[in-house]
């Protein structure tokens, strides 16, 4: 679906809310924005770092198996 018809199709829909309905709808709309605008590439040097940090983890035995997990979430 093109950008346009979308906004078509928006149009068309917002008029059929009510005052509170579209004030929600707003508010989840600066919300995605929010959470869109916040999210920020890690550097590779960053992202490196993490990585033989996690393996240093994985090799000292600090960590958990998926079936482990799993019977662990079981009991959630």
């Amino acid at each position: 679906m093109t950008s346009v018809a979308i906004k078509k199709q928006l149009n068309n829909y917002i008029p059929l809310l009510t005052n509170k309905q579209q004030a929600l709808l707003l508010e989840m709309v600066k919300n995605i924005l929010q959470v869109d605008n916040s999210e920020q590439r890690i550097s590779l040097k960053q992202y490196n770092k993490e990585i033989a940090e996690a393996e240093k983890q994985i090799a000292s035995g600090k960590f958990i198996s998926q079936s482990d997990l799993e019977k662990e979430s079981a009991t959630w």
